[in-house]
């Protein structure tokens, strides 16, 4: 079986940024996009193998669903997909009809990624989000009756002004539609941005753990297994593009800030939209720098990413005999901790988080001795 490998495509462009936001993204330049998607037609022409088959596509952002139907089609077309290759697009609600849910089929695109966040308007404007719960009903219906292949959701969690029920009812009207895919994203507090600044909508942990262990209970009762902390899908609807990610498969990354990966090697490029095109259209390589990981360290990164997953690691990664620190009498082998009994069971010889784990799966990861 061939090694999957994926292209992601950095789309820069918004409305408006969320206030919770700080991704490499930027508003009010999209007359940017035909100059923007040639440059990233000439990075990809110029990549070292550009007839490798590429399994899996993301058009990420930022707001791809903002890009014509014409420059999506010229993106795609200039990528050699693999047979049964898996092309995902991002879309906010407010860009999602009929037509353009078929246009987007029309020119390759046969996932799309739903930016819903939430169906209850207090938690919208607590967000600095421009839709509303009707807005993303309509392209949940827009989305969920067309003939894509797949599709997904996503949600976030833990906004200031959800209540639970609230919380309820976004589950509840989000699976009316019964999506194959679903992800869910605690609300974090990024420096630099509004939310940052204002600590009235800071988030509550203790509630955003009530809100994942609820929509844990709810997405597993409709049919949707968990598979990775954030992720859900019924059976075969796994996002194989991310899980390329999970496995340290290979990838490229096209655009401004995309980055890439390669045995052990990453690399990224330049943030800006107007640095990235002075670079490209300069005819200089748009790479701004790149990090190669020793076995050492990719092996534990390896096994943090693992572990994040329903594969889990090997159980013995987590109760190997560890040297004494601090005085502290190193563990038997075999002998998983006192501490994680809650958090880890053991199925099979491999250690998988439990739903009290996932909450807590930075405290797992730091036991890890992958070996």
């Amino acid at each position: 079986m061939a090694e999957s490998f994926g292209v992601y495509i950095h789309v820069p462009f918004c409305r408006r940024i969320c206030d919770y936001c700080a991704f490499a993204t930027w508003e009010g330049i999209e007359t940017l996009a035909p100059r923007y998607v040639a440059a990233c037609l000439r990075e990809l022409a110029d990549a070292p193998e550009p007839t490798r088959p590429v399994s899996t596509v993301f058009l990420g952002g930022g707001t791809p669903s903002l890009l014509s139907v014409e420059l999506v089609g010229a993106l795609l077309a200039a990528i050699p997909l693999a047979p049964g290759a898996e092309v995902s697009l991002e879309a906010n609600p407010e860009d999602v009809t009929p037509a353009t849910v078929a246009a987007w089929r029309a020119a390759g695109v046969n996932r799309v990624s739903l930016g819903v966040q939430s169906l209850s308007a207090p938690a919208l404007r607590s967000l600095g989000r421009d839709s509303t719960p009707e807005v993303a009903l309509a392209a949940l219906e827009a989305v969920a009756s067309s003939a894509l292949e797949d599709w997904s959701v996503d949600l976030i969690f833990g906004a200031v002004g959800e209540s639970a029920a609230d919380w309820d009812a976004t589950l509840a009207g989000v699976l009316e539609f019964a999506p194959p895919h679903v992800s869910l994203y605690g609300l974090t507090v990024e420096r630099g941005t509004p939310l940052h600044r204002d600590p009235s909508r800071h988030p509550d942990d203790d509630t955003q753990a009530l809100r994942y262990e609820r929509a844990d209970e709810v997405l597993t009762a409709a049919g949707l297994e968990w598979y990775e902390i954030s992720n859900w899908a019924r059976p075969g609807h796994e996002c194989r593009h991310n899980q390329n990610y999970w496995r340290q498969g290979p990838y490229r990354g096209i655009g401004c800030a995309a980055h890439s990966h390669e045995a052990g090697r990453r690399w990224w490029n330049l943030r800006t939209p107007e640095r990235y095109l002075a670079a490209i259209e300069a005819g200089r390589s748009p790479i701004a720098g790149e990090e190669c990981l020793d076995a050492e360290r990719a092996a534990l990164e390896a096994a943090m990413l693992a572990l994040r997953t329903r594969a889990g690691v090997p159980a013995r990664w987590l109760c190997g005999a560890r040297p004494a620190v601090d005085g502290e009498t190193g563990l038997a082998d075999g002998a998983l901790p006192p501490e994680l009994e809650d958090l880890v069971e053991v199925r099979d010889g491999r250690a998988v988080l439990t739903r009290a784990g996932r909450l807590l799966e930075n405290e797992v990861a730091r036991r890890l001795h992958p070996s």
